[in-house]
């Protein structure tokens, strides 16, 4: 696996393009609250709500330098939409990048480690403790719920909570996942498939029910059926050092890179 530029531009083009589709999917639900993405400096800023960790600005600086007034722009969409910047900077992207955000005084706030696999070839079999199914198409609630509950670690979901789930359900092509335990859905997950690269993405256990391989499971199935659709890689982002990340590793994953989330510090420099 070579984690260089090009294997980034595909990885982060892709993930940009994974969450557009799902900020559009969320604005068809829900008109009201105003989800909107604004295509700038080789990336996209994404609304989702002002409590959205999906409210983000990510795929930046990764087809060349990124110029002042790109930065300006994309902090006035997110200032008229009364929330604060987060970007996702990948380290293979152009050092003007960094360089202009440090300038204007945003503040490095969380790691993220972006892992990778290969699948093209691959035989992956179920195991003995494999309970996990594509979601029915009417188990639409059931997925945003069990998901929902996994993330957040809370069994009571607002409806603001239940329409990120909801979101993610209604993305093109997308495929949602549930793992039972007996008759018990006790683990959700999803995948998307752009241009022969799995993303796999939206895991979450019920905080009962973690530890006893429901992740892996989930993910094993995810990387069978992206074998059977003639992907070449998956990948994924987890948290670093966190258990998610070594379950995938568990699964043949590996950290390719470590993307820095940066958020507004201070006021802009002069």
């Amino acid at each position: 696996m070579l984690a260089g530029t090009d294997l980034a531009r595909r990885l982060e083009a892709a993930e940009a393009l994974h969450d557009v589709a799902c900020a559009e999917a969320h604005q068809r639900l829900d008109p009201a609250l105003g989800s909107a993405v604004l295509e700038v400096a080789g990336g996209y800023a994404i609304f989702m709500g002002a409590e959205s960790p999906l409210t983000h600005a990510l795929g930046l600086g990764m087809c060349g330098a990124v110029r002042a007034e790109e930065i300006a722009r994309m902090e006035s969409f997110y200032a008229q939409r009364g929330v604060s910047v987060s970007v996702d900077v990948c380290p293979l992207a152009h050092g003007s990048l960094l360089e202009l955000l440090a300038h204007r005084g945003y503040q490095v706030m969380e790691f993220n480690n972006v892992l990778v696999r290969d699948v093209a070839g691959t035989s992956i079999a179920p195991t003995a403790e494999d309970c996990v199914r594509l979601a029915n198409p009417d188990e639409e609630q059931l997925w945003a719920h069990t998901v929902g509950r996994g993330f957040l670690e809370k069994d009571v979901l607002t409806p603001a909570e239940m329409d990120v789930g909801r979101s993610i359900w209604h993305m093109p092509g997308v495929r949602c996942y549930l793992a039972f335990r007996g008759d018990e859905p006790v683990a959700a997950a999803a995948m998307t498939i752009s241009g022969g690269l799995a993303i796999c993405f939206a895991d979450g256990t019920l905080a009962g029910h973690r530890r006893a391989g429901w992740q892996s499971a989930l993910v094993r199935r995810r990387l069978r059926d992206a074998a059977e659709a003639q992907c070449d890689l998956a990948t994924a982002s987890t948290l670093p050092g966190s258990v998610s990340q070594r379950n995938y590793e568990r699964c043949g994953f590996q950290v390719v890179y470590t993307k820095a989330v940066c958020c507004q510090g201070g006021e802009e420099a002069a």
